[in-house]
């Protein structure tokens, strides 16, 4: 009988955390929970933690330490907080996976600490890639750690590259739903309220993802993603709008043939398939079928009016933390927006002014990382606050 799998799930309350613990839950002879962290949704980690018994568990926000130690006692679970636990929790003997769920660049130390655990790794946060992918790949490949990606388009690519990894890619295609504002004008996207952004016509999610995939900036961390998970040139690396989500991305190889990933949109499908790789377990998830979509449509992408897309080929161009400074950037920018604090249009004008701002640097480490996040965090909060 083969050996459950050893979980840690990092960013537990988020909607991949939820979604994966749901995926955890239909496969009990498959996974074994071991660790839960979360920020500050404290009640959701005390009813997850009853709920799923894991060994340890992380609350990121130290004023809620005691509260959660305290629901926690009589079930004999391992409770601790602060950003160096989550760092710390990973190291266990009995983790062979981290998912690592959390949201932006928090996701960074924890995962660049499983992997110097060891641990095969998950990779829903793509941040940790945005922001220092030629260190995290780097120390991947010094550690023999797997990446296996959660993101539904990168899944996408990995799946089509099945049985063709001594196969070279020409290109990749990551497809976009392009959101809800598909076809605006710039004049159009100035006017747009928060509630419009974060009204996605084909994913849920949450806010930050949400308004980054309206901006298309989600599009274009995507893009920087990819760079680093399948060893790219920026010139390999295509977006097409395609409405519908259903070709998920599409690997095209050097003999002209292509390969795409179908289904209808469904994040529990790639969660899976990053804990079972390679094997693929019967699931009752809907099933795509042709004739309730007789027409499957793909358009450009309009780099002019949507100019976070540009901006992140703009980054991959210039290479050093040039991705980190623009991560940071729209990091702080997004939470301005859901903050009434700016315009949606703003965003894209925020990120390129920092990025033309802070100095980049080249071959950095981690330091160097951490250095430039907090300058272009800084520049970003100076030009929403001037």
């Amino acid at each position: 009988m083969t050996p459950k799998k050893g979980i840690a799930l990092l960013g537990s309350t988020g909607s991949i955390g939820t979604q994966a613990l749901q995926v955890i839950e239909a496969f009990p002879e498959q996974f074994d929970l071991q660790v839960l962290t979360a920020y500050k949704n404290a009640d959701l980690l005390i009813e997850q933690a009853k709920k799923y018994s894991p060994n340890t568990v992380v609350i990121g926000d130290e004023s809620e330490f005691e509260r959660v130690k305290n629901e926690l006692w009589d079930d004999e679970i391992h409770v601790y907080c602060g950003e160096r636990a989550l760092e710390q929790v990973v190291d266990s003997s009995e983790i062979d996976i981290v998912l690592t769920a959390m949201v932006g660049y928090a996701g960074l130390k924890p995962t660049l600490a499983a992997i110097r655990a060891k641990k095969n790794i998950a990779l829903a946060n793509k941040e940790t890639l945005v922001v220092a992918g030629e260190l995290i790949t780097k120390e991947a490949l010094q550690n023999g750690v797997n990446i296996y990606p959660v993101d539904s388009e990168h899944s996408a690519i990995f799946q089509c590259l099945t049985g063709e990894f001594q196969n070279p890619i020409e290109k990749i295609y990551l497809t976009a739903s392009g959101g809800p504002f598909r076809g605006f004008t710039s004049e159009q996207l100035s006017k747009v309220t928060k509630e419009q952004a974060l009204n996605h016509p084909c994913w849920e999610m949450g806010a930050k993802i949400t308004v980054d995939s309206a901006s298309m900036m989600n599009k274009g961390l995507e893009v920087i993603e990819a760079k680093w998970l399948f060893n790219l040139k920026p010139e390999q690396i295509d977006v097409i709008v395609h409405p519908q989500s259903i070709v998920h991305s599409l690997v095209q190889f050097e003999d002209g043939s292509m390969k795409a990933q179908m289904g209808v949109p469904n994040m529990k499908l790639p969660i899976q398939y990053a804990l079972t790789f390679p094997k693929r377990l019967k699931t009752d998830f809907p099933r795509f079928n042709f004739m309730d979509y007789p027409n499957l449509t793909f358009e450009k992408p309009d780099l002019k009016t949507f100019g976070n897309l540009q901006l992140a080929y703009d980054a991959l161009e210039a290479g050093g933390t040039m991705a980190c400074a623009l991560n940071a950037a729209n990091e702080v920018a997004v939470d301005a927006f859901l903050n009434d604090k700016i315009h949606f249009t703003d965003i894209a004008r925020i990120n390129e002014k920092t990025m033309n701002q802070v100095q980049v640097l080249f071959s950095p480490t981690l330091e160097d990382y951490i250095a430039v996040d907090k300058e272009a965090r800084k520049v970003a909060e100076s030009l929403i606050n001037g």
